[in-house]
């Protein structure tokens, strides 16, 4: 039997805005163990991307505000770390796919100083070592000429090959839980 990898209960997340509370998750609860895969189907607005903050903790306060619940990841309670220990999982253990590349990505950095940093302070690589391993997630994500565009900037890809980056991004320190 596997082991389980997160487990979200009774999930709360509130925003507190002029006109009231909003209770953009209230009460979720699941389990994913190593090697599954999970959706979170549901309509615009419901919820689903800042269930995925929460995990990460990413919830901007104010005015949102996870305000019950507990999320495990791997036995361990994410919600009571120290944000020392939270910056280590996250983009480390778990890394995040987010839906607009242009907002994640740093306009004035190139493509592989921004996947070169994750690789650096993670997984102690060398400048030598970064770059190679940066030329073969390029690769694996299809973004042609790899060797010529690691030194481009965000600007100078299409949608779709700056979304290729961020995926090569996120998986650049093998997450154990990757969530898109």
């Amino acid at each position: 039997m596997m082991s389980t990898l997160l487990q979200v209960k009774d999930l709360k997340t509130y925003f507190y805005t002029d006109a009231g509370i909003v209770k953009a998750v209230d009460g979720v609860s699941y389990a994913l163990s190593e090697g599954e895969t999970l959706g979170l189907v549901g309509e615009s607005g419901c919820g689903k991307s800042v269930s995925a903050l929460s995990i990460l903790r990413l919830i901007a306060y104010p005015p949102g505000k996870i305000v019950g619940g507990e999320i495990f990841f791997e036995g361990k309670n994410i919600l009571k770390a120290s944000e020392e220990e939270i910056r280590e999982i996250r983009g480390n253990q778990i890394a995040m796919i987010f839906q607009e590349p242009m907002t994640s990505l740093n306009p004035v950095l190139t493509i592989g100083l921004q996947i070169g940093e994750a690789l650096e302070l993670h997984r102690n690589m060398n400048k030598k070592e970064a770059r190679e391993e940066i030329l073969r997630l390029l690769k694996m994500v299809g973004i042609p000429d790899p060797e010529r565009r690691i030194d481009d900037y965000p600007h100078q890809f299409s949608g779709g090959m700056r979304q290729r980056v961020m995926i090569a991004m996120a998986l650049s320190c093998n997450p154990k839980l990757l969530i898109a």
